[in-house]
């Protein structure tokens, strides 16, 4: 970044000078250069949600072969992360994100291609790998260039965007179906990525000079990692989230085939079924952030948000299984909308905290946060899909089990009730 910005955003000069202007102009810039970074994840997952259905006809593979390619872009997405990261501390930040983005923009592009759900599988573990370059740069790049009140602020607008993202992808997904077939979404997500990576070449400049870079690189990283793991309530935390995590991802690889195959609703319903459920993910994540944050303790809201999701999940099981007789799209998209939107509560809250009790290795344990969770969440997607594409049981069970998990975590491990340990990080 050309000096007299870097001097602006760090506060170093006068609110009267000319340069004030600029620098705010090249802030603007910024924030939609990286929230363009950190909305292409979920572009990438979830633009591709409603063709899922249609690409097991196209490519003649079952419905859990064809969940694996999510499954694939997010096991990318998660062990992308470990590596991505110490190498923009080691060789800057521009360098490793470029050369994520034209490896992403190649492996979306053979994506389109793809004769077989086998290939597909694998390019969209290599767009996953890629892809989580975005995802780690960006608040890497954060760091750099503000601090304090202003990184805060900051940080919540890019949650913002990266929230509204999924709500947005499977309705852009949806109507790109409309004009043509499951690989237009992988043409409209190339031309994305190539459009991005010329904006991060042209305006993105470095933000990490070479006298603040280290050598630490990828086996500092793990032992400090290592170091995390053996703190019992930073553990609890962090399984506590995969585990809602997986639940929310059971969701997601399930849905398209729960909703248009078993309840024969169309893509463009299933993608406004989508939006609402994020719609509601996000209003209650900000009433979290806005309302109970400081009246409420963490604790308390988390539990509450698990206590929601294993209610929603213990109705859906029962209209599923046919318990409760025959139901209709209605009751089920009811359930999960109950389910999504306690995710608001669950998961921010898990990450903080969490990260409040590491606040000498906040990077390591934000990777490790964000790792788990992507694995975790990738290893429940396939078991949504073992009794075929006929029956949404296998959806209803695995979040239920997931809900109970995470719940177990939560009161074994972290025990809330512990509040001083809990805050100031006392003796695992």
């Amino acid at each position: 970044m050309p000096e007299s910005g870097q001097k602006a955003t760090r506060g170093h000069i006068t609110e009267t000078t000319p340069v004030v202007t600029a620098a705010r102009r090249t802030g603007l810039l910024v924030t939609l250069v990286l929230g363009g970074l950190t909305a292409l994840p979920p572009l990438s997952m979830d633009m591709y949600l409603p063709a899922l259905p249609e690409v097991t006809g196209a490519l003649r593979a079952p419905a859990a072969t064809v969940q694996l390619t999510l499954t694939a872009c997010l096991a990318g997405m998660a062990l992308g992360q470990l590596v991505v990261g110490p190498m923009s501390d080691k060789w800057g930040r521009r360098r490793p994100l470029l050369a994520g983005m034209a490896v992403y923009v190649l492996a979306t592009a053979v994506c389109a291609l793809a004769p077989s759900a086998e290939l597909l599988i694998g390019f969209r573990l290599l767009q996953g790998l890629a892809g989580a370059a975005g995802i780690v740069i960006a608040r890497a790049v954060v760091r750099d260039l503000y601090d304090g009140v202003e990184m805060a602020r900051f940080f919540s607008t890019l949650m913002l965007i990266s929230g509204v993202a999924p709500i947005i992808a499977p309705l852009i997904g949806g109507q790109i179906l409309r004009l043509t077939d499951w690989r237009g979404v992988f043409h409209v997500l190339t031309v994305i990525g190539v459009l991005l990576t010329l904006v991060v070449w042209r305006f993105l400049h470095e933000t990490l000079p070479p006298e603040r870079r280290h050598e630490g690189g990828v086996g500092q990283a793990l032992r400090t990692m290592r170091g995390l793991l053996a703190d019992r309530v930073f553990t609890g935390y962090m399984l506590t989230g995969g585990l809602a995590f997986a639940a929310l991802f059971a969701y997601i690889s399930a849905s398209p085939f729960v909703v248009q195959e078993i309840y024969g609703a169309s893509p463009q319903t299933f993608s406004l079924l989508f939006g609402l459920n994020s719609i509601g993910l996000v209003a209650v994540g900000q009433i979290n952030g806005k309302l109970l944050v400081g009246r409420v303790s963490l604790d308390k809201a988390l539990g509450s948000g698990l206590g929601v999701i294993l209610l929603a999940a213990v109705a859906l099981t029962l209209m599923t299984s046919g318990a409760l007789g025959e139901v209709g799209l209605a009751p089920i998209a009811a359930g999960l909308f109950v389910l999504m939107s306690a995710m608001g509560l669950a998961m921010p809250n898990t990450n903080a905290q969490a990260l409040m009790r590491t606040p000498h290795a906040a990077g390591s344990a934000s990777a490790l946060l964000g790792t788990s969770s992507f694995l975790i969440g990738a290893v429940a997607s396939p078991l949504v899909g073992i009794a075929g594409e006929h029956t949404a049981v296998p959806m209803a069970v695995v979040q239920l089990g997931c809900a109970v998990l995470a719940l177990a975590c939560f009161l074994g491990l972290c025990r809330p009730w512990r509040t001083t340990e809990n805050r100031t990080g006392g003796p695992a």
